[in-house]
């Protein structure tokens, strides 16, 4: 395959793994990628994934990368929270959640951190017009608490540098409790309910 087929049919694609190469050409030589990444055609993202080396790299294409590169995994914590004008924007890295192990990726176009939640909480996402899937606000929130045992009082709410009167706007709190339920944790409900009374009294 000669480079420019090769640009042609994954041109519209965020990340290119090699299964999505030898879905095209089951004879196709790996060679090749090393040969074009030397010529500085192509990037190497992690092992099996690549994006051309003059893709625009916006915070939709990172999120769809970090939704394919790792699987499955959806857009969650930190990011998504910065997705929703809630916290400072985190520019360098993405955070999911995954049901597989914590892992770390360090790539030429940013980091990509996941954390690991149960198969019964991998859920509270939809999927965003860029193909990623990215957490409803109330399950980053969520998440965020689930994964950080620590933050029980109202200096730890502050530590998160949350707006306060945007999270009031954006949270549908039947959503919220509706989750939570699902999460069925005692300790956890309880943090939320400081941190929500915390929120009320802004």
């Amino acid at each position: 395959m000669q480079f420019i087929q090769f640009k042609n049919a994954f041109r519209d694609f965020p990340v290119i793994s090699l299964a999505d190469i030898r879905g095209l050409d089951s004879n196709f030589d790996r060679r090749r990628l090393s040969e074009w990444r030397e010529k500085g055609y192509i990037r190497k993202i992690i092992k099996g994934y690549y994006i051309f080396s003059d893709a625009d790299m916006d915070e939709n294409r990172l999120a769809a990368i970090a939704n394919r590169i790792y699987r499955p995994s959806y857009i969650s914590l930190e990011t998504a929270l910065s997705r929703y004008h809630l916290i400072p924007e985190n520019v360098y890295q993405v955070t999911s959640v995954s049901t597989r192990r914590t892992s770390f990726f360090e790539s030429p176009v940013g980091r990509f951190s996941y954390r690991t939640v149960k198969p019964e909480f991998f859920f509270g996402y939809t999927l965003q017009p860029g193909g990623y899937k990215l957490a409803h606000v109330e399950k980053a929130v969520l998440d965020y608490f689930y994964l950080n045992p620590d933050l029980r009082d109202e200096d730890d709410f502050a530590s998160m540098r949350m707006d306060r009167q945007e999270l009031q706007r954006l949270l549908n709190r039947k959503r919220l409790a509706e989750y939570l339920c699902r999460f069925d944790k005692k300790n956890l409900a309880h943090r939320v309910k400081l941190f929500l009374r915390w929120l009320d009294h802004a």
